[in-house]
């Protein structure tokens, strides 16, 4: 890899030097929405999402580390990606110099100001996973910055391993937050996380669109899992293996492999619908007819799943569902369950009578 001194990277030190922030606690509030001239040539709703892995890449420092992972985001910016995710505790991972935590979380203080400046420099989002402190507990945690480069929240792991535990870690609350940006609500769940369900449901029911996942291995078919069974976007950013973009649907939309091996950025569009296809294919010629090459119907013939999407700015998907009295598979699934427990409690009231 080219290690020139780039101009971006000169910036962003200085930059970060006269900013005054020097702690990922004291990151300034959050900003007003993106209003950015390069949104007008998308769909409405369309997001440009990048990943990285460290996959390959070895350092003998932290600060070498910074310097990596600065020019592969720099190298994703060709896309111009409105949000870019790092991956889990970056900054000391594939190091050979060794760190205690409170080293760690002194380094993840010191590369947030650079965070910043990078994010407000060119205009998009950053999922940060390092250390974080809060009354003398440390947390693997995942910060998200927005477009200006200010603090909109923080995830702290949920499920650690006996490892990190056993190293002085704090496993975080139960209840992980959802937050919202100018293009949807995203949620983060962090390595580990994959092996419960508790936290990618909660994220699920507080309405998250896209959920990152800052990882230490790549995690293959359980993540395809997760985006399918809680049809969310899912994006990936691993210390080793694939870093991966998966739809609602499950289906891949992006990797890093081996032509590609340390970043992806690619469009996913928000503006769609999931549903089980059965009884509603029974309006999509009609749809079809109406819309033409505005929507396109994606079905899934074994599954009887059906995507809905809208290929215009004209087009918004919620229109067309009150249109044709279409309900997403979230909405059936909740109706039958209302009319099942209606049933059950009519057929009680039954054999009391």
């Amino acid at each position: 890899m080219d290690k020139k001194p780039n101009p971006r990277r000169k910036f962003l030190k200085t930059a970060a030097l006269t900013a005054g922030v020097s702690s990922v606690g004291i990151l300034p509030a959050r900003s007003q929405p993106f209003q950015g001239s390069e949104a007008s040539e998308k769909l409405p709703r369309e997001v440009w999402v990048a990943g990285i892995s460290q996959t390959d890449i070895r350092e003998n420092t932290a600060e070498e580390m910074f310097d990596r992972i600065f020019d592969l985001m720099d190298r994703a910016l060709v896309n111009q990606p409105d949000i870019i995710c790092l991956p889990e505790v970056f900054h000391t991972s594939n190091v050979a110099k060794k760190y205690t935590l409170s080293e760690k979380l002194a380094l993840s203080k010191k590369v947030m100001p650079r965070m910043a400046a990078f994010a407000k420099a060119n205009r998009c989002y950053l999922v940060v996973a390092v250390n974080t402190e809060e009354n003398g507990n440390i947390f693997n945690s995942a910060v998200l910055l927005d477009r200006n480069g200010f603090r909109v929240g923080e995830y702290r792991k949920i499920h650690l391993t006996e490892n990190e535990i056993n190293n002085g870690l704090t496993p975080g609350p139960l209840d992980p937050p959802v937050f919202q940006t100018d293009f949807g609500k995203v949620g983060i769940q962090i390595c580990f996380d994959v092996m419960w369900d508790d936290g990618w449901k909660k994220l699920k029911d507080k309405g998250a669109e896209i959920v990152f996942w800052p990882s230490a291995y790549g995690g293959g078919q359980s993540l395809k899992a997760k985006a399918l069974q809680h049809r969310y976007v899912l994006a990936t950013s691993t210390r080793k293996g694939s870093s991966k973009l998966w739809d609602i649907e499950g289906s891949e939309l992006a990797q890093t492999g081996f032509w590609e091996k340390n970043w992806y950025c690619a469009p996913v569009n928000l503006e769609k619908a999931f549903l089980h296809t059965w009884p509603f294919v029974q309006h999509f010629n009609e749809i079809k007819e109406k819309y033409g090459r505005k929507i396109r119907i994606t079905n899934f013939h074994e599954e009887e799943w059906s995507v809905i999407e809208s290929l215009s700015p004209e087009i918004l998907i919620a229109d067309i569902l009150k249109e044709f009295n279409l309900k997403t598979y979230d909405q059936h699934r909740h109706d039958s369950e209302m009319a099942q427990i209606k049933a059950r409690n009519s057929m009680t009231l039954k054999k009391v009578n």
